[in-house]
Order: C-alpha cells, then structure tokens, then sequence
C-alpha cells in the first residue's frame, strides 16, 4: 500500500488497476523513446504478483476502471481500461522478484525510509507539509512479517468529527510537549547513511531529537529533549494486535486525554524498564523501553473507515532533560537493553551490541567489528520566496457594546453601525476559476455588536444573483465536503482567548429562516445560534446572535479570535464560485471546506 502520509487514504493498494496502468502508459512511453526502465518494468512486475485488492472507483478517474474490475488472485493487464490497452506496449517485461527496493532518504518530502526485505520503517524529518500536513513530525512507522505494526493513520472522511483526531499529534507515533500538538513547523533530517545490513537517521524538531537506528534484528529508537525549563513531553504507541505489558502492575484511571481518548488508565509500577508485546496471528513485535516517566493507556478512533476503536499508549515524562530507549524487537533475538551514560547497549541471541553517538556519526560494535555510520548534514538556509504572492495582513476590528439585544429580524434596527468590517478587496477573495470582480459584483459589509453574553453580528451581502441552496436538496456527492458550502452563505468563526474555536456555517432559508450547522473542526453547537435575513436591493443581509464563551468583565478592551466568510454561489454551478475573507489572504477555495485555521483569524475588539 501506499504509506498513509499526511492526508493521504489508508490502505490503498498501489496494485488498484487506475495505478497500474498509469504505470503501463508511462513504461509505454519511455520504450516508444527508446528509453527502457528495468527498475520500472520489476515494479510493475511486482505489483501484477501480489495479491489482487478490490477495485476502487475514484472520482478524479472518470471511467470504468475499478467499477466492473472482477475479483481476482492477482492483476491482470486484462483488468486495466481500452484506453491504456491502445497504448501500452504488447509484451510483459521484467521480473516480481528483481524489484529490490533500498533504503533511503526522500529529500524534499523529509522522509527517511529503512528497508530490509518485507521491513518497511520511516522517520518523518522535513517540511510539515502545507495544508494538508499533519502535526506529525519524528513519527515512525514500522512494518514487518507482513504486519503494520506502527501505522500511519492518514486522514478520516473530511466531514466526520474524527477528521481532527487523524490531525493530531496523539494520532501519530511522534512527540508531543505539554500536551498540545506540534505547531505546523518544518522538522529536520541531520543525518542520514546506510552502510550493509545497518541504517540510521537523526532528526530534529526544535528541542526535541529522534534517532533510530536499524539492524539485522531490531529497530533501535532514542528520543531526547534538552530545554531550560520543565515541560512535559509524551509519545504515543500505536501498536498494531494485542498488547501484553510487563511487569503487569495495576491499571487506574487517570485524566481525559484530548477530547478523542477516552477510558484512559495509568499503569502503576515500579522503576525500571517495561515491555510491550503486540501479537497479530503468529507475529509479534516487542517494545523494550527504558524511560523515567509514566505508561497510560487510552481508546481512540482506530483505523480511518474501520469503524472502531482502537488502544493506544502514551509514554509521559516531566523535566528538563528528558529521554526515552526503545528497542523493537522484529526477530524474537533481542534479550536485554541497558543504558550507560551515551552508550546503548543491545543484547541478543548472538551477543551483545553496542552503540555510540560518535563526534561525527554514529557507531555499532557488532559481531567484532565497528559499522561506523556517517552522513551527517549540513543545514540548509530557510528558504524565501522572490515574490510573496499572499499578502499578510493584521485584521482587527471593533465590536461596540450596545444596551439591549438587537431586533435580529434581518434589519439593523438596533445595532451600532460605526465600526463597519468590509470584505470588498481582492486580497480577501478565494476564488475557484475566475478572479474576483471587483466590489460592485461580490462584496460584504458586516457590523458586530455585544451584549451580556451575547455577539452580534448584521452581515450585508451586495451581490445581483442570489443563490441559496435548499436544505431538502438531493445530496451533491462532493469531495467529503458539507454541501451548504455550495450556496451563497457565511461561515462564521469565534476564539476566546483561553478555549477552542467555534464555527458556524450559515445558509438562508426560505420564510426569512436560517439552517446553522457547526463547521467540521470545531466544537460548536449550532442550536445556540438565532436569528434571521432579508432580501435586500443589492442582496442580502443577515442578523445572527452567538454565544460568547467568554463575555467581558469589568471595563477594558477584551479580545476575541474572530474571522467572517462569504460564500459566492452562481446560478449555473455545482460548486461554489468563491469567498470572500475578512481575515484575508486570498489564494484559492478549493477542498478548503466549511474550515478555516485558527491562526488566521483576525482579532475583534469587544470595546
């Protein structure tokens, strides 16, 4: 399968028949070229041998490829569309057994990758990866004797709540500190080499450090973290089977972990080194683990699509100078870890391995001899663009106190109208195809209001096709995306200063109604939002109450996390056309959905 990366889909087979003929097209090519690819013709080889997955159909292939593929052993070049048979080559090429992948280090992507036979192990040391990045520097990943033992879980569906656990830093087999997830930041490989059966990498993220280092036998994994001040550093365990821990000790409940875990227990033991055993059919894998902190178990959403709940462990520690030993145990060798100072020491069946951060590498006395393992780094310089093509901007704004609570009927009959928020520049629109047009066709004036514990907000919107999407329309199927995203229409995001964000996207209904839903990422609850809209000669305008979680007290300036979007939806579209954002930014709609990243709100001043 692919490796479930970033927001990428678990569990896809790279032998789905839409792959493989990309493949045939590209081989095709390439010998039409008088290029031949031996590497290409065994991969493709390869993936005709192994065990057929069930056919897929996806949308960003629009034929039959995966619909009607019948269910097979293995491939066939049979099973793949009319349209890559005009083009691939005739003849089959190359051998299942002459792809022998190596080990190494995917510079751009920051992923280090060991392979050993079926041992498949990776550390995530580069860029966080955008928008659809995970918090999921130094994450390792192991599979072995056909298990996935340390999964990447990928993403969920786009529109479950779940979506934002599979986005977590506890979702992942990477460090975490004072139990937040890491800030969308880039990690950094520091070294990497692969000399014979022996690997290793060392990355880096902040002040934190992960070195694995693998053999013939086992996966050995040294967490650090080195700062000024006590903090609190954790890492999960997503083990893969049934778990056993010993010494056993005795399992009490502890505090909630997160708003996904849930049933969490702490184990109660004395000092010393412990050990998790996971068995999946006659497989097992064994965790040796030297650490001077707590072990917690929890349950949390397994597998994307599964449908179940999975256990998890959590490794805790409080200080300043931290570290955690693991060896993982894939051949049943390995008998005894032992820490020295810097030296790691790893005993198996065959005796005993010694390792050693050298000056300039690292080093295994192994079996009488040293491997001496080099290919430290040298830092690049961050890189700046030429040209940035997104202005940054600074949104504030100001929300009048006003003695009563507004009429909210769709008129702005007793708001405050001095401190009007306009949404009419072109570095506020998120378009699709077209560019903005400019204010006389797509523009929004908004004007916010409090009182008590309530916001109030008069959204003016000036646009001559008004297209609001009915709430008994038939679904539109789209991306994982709510489909009242595809409608003229708000979104509407609140942030306290200690507490999550809420979000609200918002569509007018017939009868002066409004249909309010909380947004995908957030823990709103859109029954507490009131109010109504009204045609308008430009438009239309919308008057709406929220909650504010955390009203002011006393006099002074208060602050709130706060960010107003307007969808734009034209007559003959399926899609929406673009939004409008208060905060800023431009760039583009596309697979944004209902969501908006808390560090791009603006700020709105409750004065």
């Amino acid at each position: 399968t692919f490796p479930a990366r970033k927001d990428a889909r678990f569990g896809m087979s790279l032998a789905q028949p839409m792959y493989l003929e990309l493949w045939e097209l590209g081989l095709g090519d390439l010998r039409e070229l008088g290029r031949p690819d031996e590497e290409l013709e065994n991969w493709l080889a390869a993936l005709y041998a192994t065990p057929a997955p069930a056919a897929w159909p996806f949308e960003s292939y629009l034929h039959e490829v995966g619909a009607e593929v019948v269910a097979r052993t293995n491939r066939r070049r049979s099973d793949l569309s009319w349209w890559s048979l005009l083009r691939m080559q005739p003849e089959e090429h190359g051998s299942a057994t002459g792809w022998q992948p190596p080990s190494a280090l995917l510079e751009r992507q920051g992923l280090a990758v060991f392979r050993r036979g079926d041992r498949y192990a990776s550390l995530e040391c580069g860029p966080s990866g955008g928008g659809h990045g995970h918090p999921d520097r130094l994450n390792l990943t192991l599979f072995s004797d056909g298990v996935y033992w340390l999964p990447d879980f990928g993403t969920g569906s786009y529109v479950s709540r779940d979506l934002f656990w599979y986005r977590s830093t506890l979702a992942h087999n990477a460090p975490l500190l004072d139990g937040r997830s890491q800030d969308p930041s880039d990690a950094e490989c520091e070294a990497f080499d692969v000399v014979g059966d022996w690997a290793w990498v060392q990355g880096r993220f902040g002040p934190i450090s992960r070195t694995g280092i693998t053999g013939p036998d086992y996966l050995l994994d040294r967490l650090e973290f080195t700062s000024g001040e006590d903090h609190l550093l954790e890492l999960p365990w997503h083990l893969a089977g049934e778990v056993t821990v010993e010494p056993a000790g005795t399992w009490v409940p502890d505090e909630p972990i997160g708003q996904f875990a849930h049933d969490v227990e702490r184990l109660e033991r004395s000092d010393g080194p412990l050990t998790l055993t996971a068995r999946v059919g006659d497989a097992s894998l064994r965790l040796r683990v030297l650490f001077d902190g707590e072990l917690l178990r929890a349950i949390a959403p397994g597998a994307p699509g599964s449908g179940e709940q999975g256990v998890f462990y959590l490794l805790r520690l409080r200080g300043r100078n931290l570290r955690i030993v693991t060896v993982l145990d894939v051949s049943g060798s390995v008998t005894d870890l032992a820490v020295s100072g810097e030296e790691l020491a790893v005993t198996t069946t065959s005796g005993i391995d010694r390792h050693l951060l050298a000056g300039e590498g690292w080093n295994v006395e192994h079996g009488g001899q040293t491997i001496q393992l080099r290919g430290t780094r040298t830092a690049r310089p961050d890189f700046e663009p030429f040209v940035t093509a997104i202005r940054p901007l600074e949104t504030k704004g100001q929300a009048p106190w006003i003695p009563e609570a507004p009429a909210l009927d769709g008129t702005l009959d007793g708001f405050n109208v001095t401190s009007p928020l306009l949404l009419d520049h072109e570095d506020q629109y998120r378009r699709s195809e077209e560019p903005y047009t400019g204010p006389d066709e797509f523009s929004a004036t908004a004007w916010a209001n409090w009182h008590g514990d309530s916001l109030y907000l008069a959204i003016e919107v000036s646009k001559p096709d008004v297209v609001f999407r009915s709430g008994s329309a038939a679904p539109l199927l789209l991306d994982n995306e709510p489909d009242d995203i595809h409608s003229d229409g708000l979104q509407v995001y609140l942030q306290p200063a200690d507490g999550p964000a809420l979000g609200y996207l918002i569509v007018p209904e017939e009868g002066g109604g409004l249909r309010v839903r909380a947004v995908s990422d957030s823990a709103a609850d859109a029954s507490q939002v009131t109010g109504a809209w009204q045609e308008t000669e430009q438009g239309y305008r919308v008057t709406i109450s929220l909650p504010l979680i955390e009203p002011p007290v006393g006099h002074g300036a208060h602050m709130v996390g706060f960010d107003l979007i307007v969808n734009e939806m034209l007559p003959d579209r399926q899609r929406r056309s673009g939004q409008l954002v208060w905060s800023g930014g431009g760039g583009w709609v596309w697979l944004r959905g209902d969501r908006q990243a808390p560090d791009q709100f603006g700020q709105l001043e409750l004065v």
